[in-house]
């Protein structure tokens, strides 16, 4: 583990000390950064990569990757500037760049994930891994991807919002500050999911440090969704995309816009859940992960 420490940052030893399988953690050296990484399975298994979205970290696949330990090697990093993790640089801050920060990473443990699953930006992450050439995986497993630009104005309007935030040296202590369990029940609410009492909690330790904040303001001020979007028609990967009916941070039909433009890509609709889908029912989101039914279909309930 870096011995440098930001005291704005989620600390192993305070924050981390009773953190879901903790047993899987360990401290990794990759691309100029310290990752804090769980890991379950066997060393020979093939590699399945999991991938949180903006603002979580590693618990929130702590009921899902167990479940797929029996099978694969699970890696599941905290992406830079969330969790445990090292924050990226400014200038590193990008999707491409955040791309490139998590194949460092893979390199480092020389590990070629035979099947990848990103819950929303991480969705986003992986395809652009693929895209690049960094991911041969035989499939994507899209969360609730965010894959697609915000509607509108929304695609200007958004980005720029978090990046006035991420710019104001106050805002992530302002919101650290008003991280009360009743705010965050609101906001894991406002995404159309319903969470447990720790699986709040997990939210809430880490909302209240303000360098947890700062990074995942600055990674949505930074998100180029329209850049990823016109290049997924050259996506060569197989995509399940499985839509949560309730979510409302990502449109449920925008799953269905990308099917039919992709050939390859199918969508599995879970009702009744929202965008925190895989936390919310992690048996149903470790059995998608590990479907090896046919790439293209048509969705279901």
């Amino acid at each position: 583990m870096s011995a440098r420490r930001d005291p704005d940052r989620p600390d192993w030893s305070r924050e981390g000390a009773d953190w879901p399988n903790r047993t899987a953690s360990r401290f990794v050296a990759a691309g100029g950064l310290t990752w804090h990484l769980q890991e379950f399975g066997a060393a020979d298994a093939p590699v399945l990569l999991l991938l949180h979205g903006t603002g979580a970290a590693s618990h929130s696949f702590r009921d899902v990757a167990p479940r797929l330990a029996d099978t694969h090697r699970v890696l599941v990093p905290d992406l830079p500037g969330h969790g445990f993790s090292d924050p990226l640089p400014p200038g590193r801050l990008s999707l491409p760049g955040m791309a490139a920060a998590v194949a460092d990473l893979l390199r480092a443990l020389g590990a070629e994930p035979a099947r990848v699953a990103g819950h929303s930006a991480g969705a986003a992450i992986l395809a652009r891994m693929c895209l690049d050439g960094a991911l041969h995986p035989d499939r994507i497993v899209a969360l609730n991807g965010a894959l697609a630009p915000f509607p509108g104005a929304g695609s200007l309007l958004f980005p720029a919002m978090a990046r006035a935030l991420f710019l104001n040296p106050f805002t992530p202590r302002l919101f650290a500050w008003s991280a009360d369990r009743a705010a965050v029940e609101r906001l894991i609410a406002g995404t159309g999911s319903r969470l447990d009492a720790a699986g709040v909690a997990y939210y809430r330790r880490l909302f209240a440090k303000p360098g947890h904040v700062r990074g995942a303001l600055g990674m949505m001020a930074n998100w180029d969704l329209a850049a990823l979007d016109r290049d997924l028609g050259r996506l060569a990967v197989p995509l399940l995309l499985v839509v949560g009916g309730n979510d409302r941070a990502i449109r449920p039909e925008d799953a269905f816009q990308l099917r039919d433009r992709l050939p390859g890509t199918r969508v599995e609709l879970i009702r009744g859940l929202g965008h925190l889908a895989h936390e919310e029912d992690p048996a149903r989101a470790a059995a998608l992960i590990l479907d090896d039914g046919p790439p293209q279909g048509s969705a279901s309930a």
